[in-house]
C-alpha cells in the first residue's frame, strides 16, 4: 500500500535534523512488528509518503496507529527541545490515507513517486541540498534499485531511516518487471 499522512500546518517543516530524527525514532518502532511494514518512506515539509505492507487491515491500522502515535511523542519531545515550550494536540491533521496497489506497474510507479518524491517538490534543486542525488529525507539511500551508481555519500552523521525488506514478490523485486530499475533523476508524475 501507499500510504500519506498530513500533519499540521502550525508544525513547520519536517524536513529538518531534529523532526529527522524524531521520524527515524517511531520507524524503529515500527521495524519491532512482525505483521506490519514500512518498506519506503519520504519525509516532505507537510507530509509523509510510505509503502507499507501489512499481513491484513487490523494489521495496517494497528500498524499505522502504532507508528503516528510514536512520531506525534517524538516531534512533540523534538519541539520542546527545540524551542523549550511544550507543544500538545494533534501532529496529523487526518487520519493516513492507504492506496492498494496491485500490479507490478503500480508498485514500481508508487515507489518511484515515494524514494524521488523530493524531485516533484523541486526540493532538489534547493542550495542546502547541492551535490546530493537521493533524497536523505527518504528511504532511497538504502534502496538497491537504482537504475544509475549511487556515488554520493552521506555525512558520517548521517543515520538513515529504518525501514524493513519486503517479504512480497512484487515489492521485493517484481516490480521491475513492469519497467526496470528507478532513476534517481526521474521527476515522480501522480500515481
Amino acid at each position: 500500500m501507499h500510504v500519506t499522512c498530513r500533519i499540521g500546518r502550525d508544525l513547520g517543516s519536517l524536513r529538518t535534523r531534529d523532526l529527522y530524527l524524531a521520524i527515524r525514532a517511531a520507524t524503529r518502532l515500527s521495524a519491532q512488528r512482525t505483521d506490519f511494514r514500512i518498506v519506503h518512506l519520504s519525509i516532505q515539509r507537510d507530509h509523509l509518503h510510505m509503502i507499507v505492507e501489512a499481513d491484513h487491515k487490523a494489521a495496517l491500522a494497528k500498524g499505522m496507529q502504532g507508528f503516528a502515535i510514536s512520531a506525534a511523542r517524538q516531534i512533540h519531545r523534538a519541539l520542546r527541545a527545540r524551542t523549550g515550550a511544550r507543544r500538545r494536540g494533534a501532529v496529523f491533521t487526518d487520519r493516513y490515507h492507504p492506496r492498494v496497489l496491485g500490479s507490478p506497474t503500480q508498485v514500481r510507479r508508487a515507489i518511484a513517486y515515494v524514494v524521488n518524491n523530493w524531485r516533484r517538490h523541486g526540493e532538489d534543486r534547493s542550495p542546502s541540498y547541492a551535490g546530493w542525488t537521493v533524497d536523505l529525507f527518504a528511504s532511497g539511500v538504502s534502496f538497491e534499485g537504482w537504475a544509475e551508481a549511487q556515488t554520493y555519500r552521506p555525512p558520517p552523521t548521517y543515520e538513515p531511516l529504518i525501514v524493513a525488506k519486503p517479504r512480497s514478490w512484487v515489492l521485493a523485486g517484481g516490480w521491475q518487471r513492469a519497467g526496470g530499475p528507478i532513476s534517481m533523476y526521474a521527476v515522480p508524475g501522480p500515481i
